[in-house]
């Protein structure tokens, strides 16, 4: 017998529907599905899913070269997945779907309108947003008391963070299942305790990589050495170049050109117009295409030699850099 959306809530949701198969949509429900939970992922049409299934084979090698997967762990985690283009199929069942549509406001409004008519009474929503608020959407979501945000960070499986907001309806209960759910599949829940866009993680990052950018795009240095600067500053993986690889270029516009209309700032306008330019309208999305500022599966800065102090033979190439931009 089903257990009772109630009941099952308690011990938090375990029929999980994703709105969004693409880059972090398609993590949130590979990652669910491998700590057990049952997933649907819903996307707009056929070739949408199969990019997510396809995504979803590249992660089943990740998890089982960095998470020490067995091949029946991955096994079940396939049979927990499902696939559909069908809404209303997507959430029959759902005790909790999470909202992974890009951030374009008009987008999830659209979305959430066509979704609440669908869902159970007792069904929960989160939006994946953190650069937008979910007080934005909760009349749009049909029911704000059991709505909010859960934001996930990119590579889950590494990067096991997911902030928690509300708006000034959500419930108690809602936020205590949407936390349970974030526990279940090994996430570190992290409250925001007052409403803001960016949330933490994003309040922070968006000025790098729009820093970032604004480097680029002035020719002050190249993907390259602002990568290599970050790392070796920081210790990290990967830079901020490599970072909005890893996003994906469709998303770094988004929110670019989003805060830079709202804000009007001309700063964030000028680099959504760079990436449109640069990589949106040559196919290079990132890491979701095979290319963006690094080619994948094996970027530069993932070699060995990135880090590596140059030769005594570089420093004429290095001199040549220098003065480039005093002859530019």
């Amino acid at each position: 017998m089903t257990p009772s959306l109630s009941s099952s809530l308690e011990n938090g949701p375990h029929r999980l529907c994703v709105l969004g198969g693409g880059v972090l949509g398609g993590q949130i429900a590979w990652h669910s599905a491998f700590k057990g939970k049952s997933v649907i992922v819903y996307d707009i049409d056929d070739t949408a899913l199969e990019r997510c299934r396809a995504s979803h084979d590249h992660y089943a090698g990740i998890y089982q070269a960095d998470v020490c997967a067995k091949p029946e762990a991955i096994a079940a985690t396939r049979a927990r997945l499902a696939y559909t283009s069908d809404l209303a199929e997507a959430v029959a069942d759902a005790e909790l779907v999470i909202e992974a549509v890009p951030e374009d406001p008009e987008i999830k409004r659209q979305l959430y309108r066509t979704l609440s008519p669908l869902l159970s009474p007792e069904t929960l929503v989160a939006t994946n947003s953190s650069t937008l608020l979910p007080a934005d959407f909760a009349d749009d979501s049909g029911r704000p008391e059991r709505y909010c945000a859960l934001h996930f960070a990119n590579l889950v499986w590494i990067m096991n963070v997911a902030e928690v907001m509300a708006h000034p309806r959500t419930s108690r209960t809602t936020l205590e299942s949407v936390t349970r759910f974030a526990i279940d599949i090994g996430m570190i829940p992290i409250p925001v305790e007052k409403p803001r866009n960016g949330y933490l993680i994003n309040s922070w990052l968006v000025p790098l990589l729009t820093a970032s950018l604004t480097l680029l795009r002035e020719g002050v240095g190249s993907a390259e050495m602002i990568d290599r600067t970050f790392m070796k500053m920081w210790s990290s993986a990967a830079g901020p170049c490599g970072m909005m690889d890893i996003i994906g270029m469709k998303t770094c516009f988004d929110v670019s050109h989003h805060w830079g209309e709202v804000d009007d700032n001309d700063e964030m306008r000028a680099n959504a117009d760079f990436l449109h330019q640069r990589f949106l309208a040559n196919g290079k999305l990132g890491l979701p295409s095979g290319e963006g500022f690094y080619r994948y599966p094996d970027p530069a800065y993932s070699q060995s030699t990135f880090m590596a102090i140059p030769d005594h033979s570089e420093a004429g190439h290095i001199a040549a850099q220098v003065l480039k931009g005093m002859t530019g």
